[in-house]
């Protein structure tokens, strides 16, 4: 095996983990909020009604209220999570034979596009924070960074 198959292959694995430990982590929501909540002392006294504590406390809250009474909703973001799962099937194409799948890798990093321009087209219109905007679209432009390996290193097996 070439060196650059393994390293392709090393990154398209890392990418397939990364995107199932994030898709997992859409299970939990509520635990995890809790858990944030209390590493960040969002109920302590005085906590501007902005930042980090703030926003924590605010999407804790709004799960907990959620959650007790439409317990269904936490359904999408079980889908979200699956969702995750299956994207990152795919992605054993492109370990296996690269080049024939290199529209795979394509398709993740217009994805990761479509992350960045979802984030600031939904956010506002969500009230999502722009300090949490910046979070979210980090997940774009992290993801593609290794399918941008990926794909030169596709580029270069594909001509021999």
């Amino acid at each position: 095996m070439s060196r650059d198959l393994r390293e392709l292959r090393c990154w398209t694995a890392f990418f397939v983990v990364a995107l199932v430990v994030s898709g997992l982590t859409a299970f939990p929501l509520a635990t995890e909020l809790r858990l944030l909540g209390e590493w960040f002392h969002v109920d302590a006294p005085g906590i501007p009604e902005n930042g980090l504590q703030w926003w924590f406390r605010t999407i804790r809250d709004g799960l907990n209220d959620t959650y007790s009474r439409y317990p269904w909703l936490g359904y999408g973001t079980d889908w979200l999570a699956f969702a995750h799962v299956v994207i990152a099937v795919f992605f054993i194409g492109p370990y296996r034979d690269p080049v024939r799948n290199v529209w795979i890798i394509q398709s993740g990093v217009i994805a990761c596009a479509g992350v960045v321009v979802m984030v600031f087209a939904c956010g506002p219109i969500r009230g999502i924070p722009f300090y949490w905007q910046l979070i979210d679209a980090s997940f774009g432009v992290f993801g593609a960074i290794p399918l941008w390996r990926v794909l030169a290193l596709t580029r270069r097996l594909e001509k021999g």
